[in-house]
């Protein structure tokens, strides 16, 4: 019994006290993951077309195509160097860089041809010109990446992250900023 009790206060005190610190060279190892996404959307893009406009063409044309794209946002961590790290026993500050669309995807079984109406005289839309549209598409789609707050949303899935395994490594004040902006505490 007397074993039993010792046994049990020996692991008792060593599950209690909490993480060793991970050095701030060891915490570089997060270069490694390189481009890291934090967040992924997909949007869905309706472009329209007609082609009736020109007086020497007798007949309409019309298209309507929707496209269905999905956009990655996150941080590149290689771009980490020893000085966007302030550390102390149990506490951080950590300067990220700032988040950005890491890629936008547009595949071309996810471009379909949702109506279409060709006047008798006049030909269908070539490959060409669907390409065309699916490049309007997607140009729209990069514009409307701030109104859609993709990188703001990155920038608060990277927090969690980055702060919870901070949090594993050992560290209880977790302070994060972006670029040049002021530190946010997360995670205290």
């Amino acid at each position: 019994m007397g074993r039993f009790i010792v046994v049990f206060v020996g692991l008792f005190f060593a599950c209690s006290q909490p993480a060793a610190v991970v050095p701030p060279t060891d915490i570089l190892t997060l270069k490694e993951m390189s481009e890291l996404a934090t967040v992924e959307y997909t949007v869905t893009k309706i472009i329209k077309a007609s082609d009736d406009k020109t007086w020497f063409k007798v007949g309409d044309r019309k298209i309507l195509i929707s496209c269905e794209a999905t956009i990655k946002a996150g941080i590149d961590l290689s771009l980490l160097t020893k000085s966007d790290f302030t550390t102390t026993d149990t506490s951080i500050q950590i300067n990220l860089p700032s988040p950005k669309v890491i890629s936008i995807s547009l595949p071309p079984e996810k471009i379909k041809v949702e109506y279409q109406q060709i006047g008798f005289f006049r030909a269908p839309f070539k490959t060409n010109e669907r390409d065309e549209l699916a490049a309007q598409a997607q140009k729209q789609i990069e514009n409307s990446i701030a109104e859609l707050g993709i990188l703001e949303q990155a920038k608060v899935s990277t927090s969690l992250l980055v702060g919870n395994f901070l949090k594993q490594a050992g560290f209880t004040l977790v302070s994060i900023s972006y670029g040049v902006q002021n530190p946010k505490n997360v995670l205290e």
